[in-house]
């Protein structure tokens, strides 16, 4: 661990004044309007994975026990854990998530899903209240990817993301600093997350957030009823940054709290499909737009890429493919761009991973690993797409779609989360104008009245 040497946890303390103090209700207008719109994409990908077979498997697994708590896009009744779990699970299920890309973190995604159920405990929050514990989860998280200059070795959207968002619950139920204190010690003390899961492609990937938001709860269940966790959590012998992540730096964790918001630099992903692939399918899909490129005159696509964006994404085409693997593969993708113009997340299945025109167009991609020496870079990136005629299209990205720096618009945001919500079992009626609700979030007096209409649901009746 490298940093300045702190006391025995004084860094968790810092990280407590800040979750519960007033740096996140005193964030600027603007921050606050960026966590509507984060919010809003985050419930949208919910929406869109709460059909997916994996969902319902772990429907089936986790709706044991009946409650009166309700889940985006479903009809069925669960108990809170239950809730916790299959609204992070939906949200990460189709790799369509916002990622805090310095941080190689979806930041949005277990805080949600655990705050998704606890609001439904409180009922009557505000929206600005509520966003104030999404800023203070996602700032966490944030900071834990940003404070490490290590590869990853664990599955950071779930470590990272559980301390996040048992923080954000700690605020939301207005704790103390000894109770929150102990709350994030118990969600260090449930840490989990293996990157093998990725490396394989398997369903295990999105489990772990899932599973990650639940123990978020529990944590603060567990501080709730003044149970002691372990407090030097970061700096400790056995702590985050010894086991969990390398060369980490507290002093960088705890840099600036309150006086910027990770928040403001999150990354809206426009293709259900691994952020790392999103470099170059933006290059490959506005020349399919334009007319330049297609299916018959392709002849190969060449990516230099950070190290980090070939370990994720330059992996080969699986004889068995799963579709989490697939999302993850950007060879697959390539051909899926090129026979669909787009990446829709219903073309993952059997037949799409026999096509013959998308494994020919796959077995022509290239990716190649540049001289980057950081481990958690995601660009500059270059794209280079060769045509039949040997003409050669080549573009470097400084910043991928939907980064601060090259961000999408607010139009194909909403086109975006209409076609996630028509994809749920139960689409809310007047999406339109739900989307527009949702981005103005922080004016509701009752926040849970606006998010409830994401889960229309005849049961509750």
């Amino acid at each position: 661990m490298t940093g300045t040497p702190t006391a025995p946890g004084n860094t968790t303390d810092a990280l407590v004044e800040f979750a519960l103090g007033p740096a996140p209700a005193n964030a600027p207008a603007s921050t606050f309007d960026t966590a509507g719109v984060f919010l809003t994409d985050t419930l949208g990908c919910a929406l869109a994975g709460s059909n997916t077979e994996t969902n319902l498997a772990m429907l089936a697994a986790f709706s044991k026990n009946q409650g009166p708590y309700r889940l985006p896009g479903r009809p069925e009744l669960v108990d809170r854990d239950a809730a916790a779990v299959l609204a992070a699970h939906a949200i990460h299920c189709l790799e369509w998530d916002a990622v805090h890309e310095p941080a190689v973190v979806h930041a949005m995604s277990v805080t949600t899903g655990a705050l998704w159920a606890e609001v439904q405990t409180h009922k009557a929050v505000g929206g600005k209240t509520f966003l104030e514990s999404v800023i203070v989860g996602v700032d966490i998280a944030s900071r834990l990817g940003v404070a490490t200059k290590g590869a990853l070795r664990f599955f950071r959207p779930a470590t990272a993301g559980l301390i996040g968002a048992a923080a954000a619950i700690a605020r939301l139920r207005g704790f103390t600093p000894a109770q929150a204190k102990n709350a994030v010690g118990l969600a260090y003390s449930q840490v989990q997350g293996t990157m093998q899961a990725h490396l394989e492609g398997t369903p295990a990937l999105a489990m772990q957030v899932a599973l990650s938001a639940r123990a978020a709860v529990n944590a603060c269940d567990l501080a709730a009823a003044g149970l002691q966790g372990p407090h030097d959590v970061f700096d400790g012998k056995f702590g985050y940054f010894t086991l969990i992540e390398e060369d980490g730096d507290t002093g960088k964790l705890v840099s600036g709290l309150g006086n910027r918001f990770a928040i403001d630099e999150l990354s809206i992903k426009p293709y259900p499909s691994g952020r790392a692939s999103h470099g170059a399918l933006s290059v490959l899909l506005r020349h399919i737009q334009a007319g330049t490129v297609n299916a018959n005159n392709f002849a190969g696509l060449t990516a230099r890429v950070p190290p980090l964006v070939h370990r994720l994404v330059g992996r080969p085409l699986g004889q068995d493919m799963s579709p989490a693997y697939a999302r993850l593969c950007l060879p697959f993708l390539t051909g899926l761009a090129l026979r669909d113009k787009t990446i829709d997340p219903r073309r993952f299945t059997a037949a799409d991973f026999e096509d013959p025109g998308i494994l020919a167009a796959a077995s022509c991609v290239r990716v190649l690993v540049d001289d980057n020496q950081d481990l958690n870079a995601l660009a500059p990136q270059e794209v280079s797409i060769e045509l039949k005629n040997g003409e050669r299209l080549t573009e470097r990205l400084p910043a991928v779609l939907g980064a601060p720096k090259n961000p999408v618009s607010i139009e194909e945001l909403k086109s975006k989360f209409e076609l996630a919500a028509s994809l749920s079992p139960a689409p809310p009626a007047a999406t339109s104008n739900l989307f527009t609700d949702l981005l103005a979030i922080k004016q509701s007096a009752d926040c849970w009245h606006l998010l409830a209409q994401l889960a229309p649901n005849a049961n509750s009746q």
